[in-house]
């Protein structure tokens, strides 16, 4: 066993090398890809000429469509992917959970809700009223959570429970208010967004979650010790002179924070932030400074090509991207409790 961390953990550079080369070639064909599609060498042009560069953009048509519709989306996507996995990494440690993911806190069906009470009941206004109901809402049930848990953030087993309680009590407060409002044209919207969508992608959320992930993964590698103590407990990680108290508040924090900004950008996407942890740490090991990038490369191009197939394979129909990613990891999801149960 010993040897094969060792093994992992030597091919973690080369993973990270090979991943980010991936994530670069996967924005650059992701973003030529659709209804017309546009060669990879006429992408990195029209990018390249907005950045600054010495090359001449390719037809205005083509322009439009790279920046101002496919890029935004498909860095959207990869800014997801990556905050997603970022999360479900932290969070299994955290809470020495295997199937934790980063919506535990309650913070996705707070989202919903704040969504939903913008379609419908058409609280706030503006370019910003989906995405802030949705921010709101998420902090609202992340903060119900810690009210209660109270003193006791540090026992996973309520962590858990809390987060379920909320969970269940803003999907319903959700369900609510989808009920009373009787607009079927409103109801199409909510289910949309509920499934998880990245149709709304502009250069203002993409920027907004690119804040948000990147301060993220700046503060949580700096936990990255910590991370590795309590993956193996709290006693383990408090005998090795971790002050646990302090950390965990604030792992949860960022997890929340971090996955409230990226759902209220583009809904509830399931399975990311549970199932590609574990592929990270299947490659790299589990050593959190480099896993957490790991997962965050891994994550990224998951979901630029999930969305990129949501919005293509069924063309001139679009799939929500959730029910993409939800069909995959189901599957995933089976293998991987079967062989933590053993069964054969």
């Amino acid at each position: 066993m010993t040897a094969i961390l060792r093994t992992r953990g030597a091919r973690g550079p080369l993973v990270l090398v090979a991943g980010g080369a991936c994530l670069v070639l996967s924005l650059v064909v992701a973003a030529g890809l659709g209804s017309a599609d546009i060669p990879p060498l006429d992408v990195a042009r029209t990018v390249g000429a907005h950045l600054g560069g010495p090359w001449e953009t390719p037809s205005p048509l083509r322009d439009s469509i790279v920046w101002d519709l496919r890029l935004p989306r498909v860095l959207l996507a990869a800014l997801t992917g990556a905050g997603l996995a970022l999360c479900g990494t932290v969070l299994q440690a955290t809470t020495r959970n295997p199937l934790a993911d980063p919506y535990l806190l309650g913070v996705s069906s707070g989202a919903s809700t704040g969504a939903v009470a913008v379609i419908v009941l058409g609280i706030g206004g503006g370019v910003f009223a989906l995405p802030g109901g949705a921010f709101a809402g998420a902090l609202t049930a992340f903060a119900c959570v810690l009210l209660l848990l109270g003193r006791a953030l540090g026992s996973a087993t309520r962590v858990v429970l809390a987060g379920v309680m909320v969970s269940q009590l803003f999907s319903a407060l959700t369900s609510l208010i989808v009920v009373l409002s009787g607009d079927a044209d409103r109801t199409r919207a909510v289910t949309f967004w509920l499934l998880g969508s990245l149709a709304r992608a502009d250069w203002t959320l993409v920027g907004v979650c690119a804040v948000g992930t990147t301060a993220g993964m700046a503060l949580l590698r700096l936990y990255a010790g910590h991370l590795d103590a309590l993956a193996f407990g709290r006693e383990v990680a408090a005998g090795v002179g971790f002050e646990v108290r302090r950390a965990e508040p604030v792992l949860y924090v960022i997890a929340a924070v971090v996955t409230g900004c990226l759902v209220a950008a583009s809904g509830a996407i399931g399975f990311v932030g549970l199932l590609v942890p574990h592929a990270a740490r299947a490659l790299v090991g589990g050593r959190h400074a480099v896993l957490l990038s790991a997962a965050a490369l891994l994550g990224a191009v998951f979901v630029v090509w999930a969305d990129t197939a949501a919005r293509t394979v069924f063309a001139p129909q679009e799939m929500p991207v959730g029910v993409l990613t939800a069909l995959i990891g189901v599957p995933a999801f089976a293998v991987l409790l079967r062989r933590r149960t053993g069964a054969p």
